[in-house]
């Protein structure tokens, strides 16, 4: 079972290695977005002690928000209009409101919150993001960058 769990990973790591788009997948997977499981020759442990090496965090995203259909008449959470906006930009707030069986002032006012925290934002501390080289020297330092460095 181990045996097969190793050969797997190992042919795993040869094709995602030899993907011209590798180098861009690691830098998302590590710095912009909390992907789950194998992507760009790394775990999600792999991808957590990367950002901690590099000092940077990257919020968890809710797959959920991202289109689900709402059930029953509960709360429509920030994160879902955003969401819905994000998807449909070119929708009016009533639309919005029917997507996601909500009041068209339900929509204003998460979209007068978001606004409102853009311009908190701007005046907030800006966080530098790692460059690609860095990210890559990171990797180069962990088991899954010397792996790969053997594949190559």
């Amino acid at each position: 079972m181990r045996r097969d769990v190793t050969r797997k990973r190992a042919e795993a790591h040869r094709r995602c290695a030899a993907c011209p788009l590798f180098t861009d997948c690691l830098y998302r997977a590590v710095v912009e977005v909390n992907v789950s499981g194998f992507v760009a020759c790394t775990t999600e442990s792999d991808r957590n002690d990367l950002r901690r090496r590099l000092a940077i965090s990257v919020a968890d995203t809710e797959i959920a928000s991202f289109g689900a259909a709402r059930l029953g008449n509960g709360p429509v959470d920030h994160e879902s209009v955003l969401a819905a906006r994000q998807a449909h930009p070119g929708d009016t707030c009533q639309q919005l409101a029917e997507r996601l069986g909500c009041s068209t002032s339900t929509i204003k006012r998460h979209l007068r919150r978001a606004r409102q925290g853009l311009i908190d934002a701007a005046s907030a501390e800006v966080t530098i993001l790692p460059s690609l080289d860095e990210v890559l020297d990171v990797f180069s330092e962990m088991e899954s960058g010397r792996r790969l460095m053997q594949v190559g």
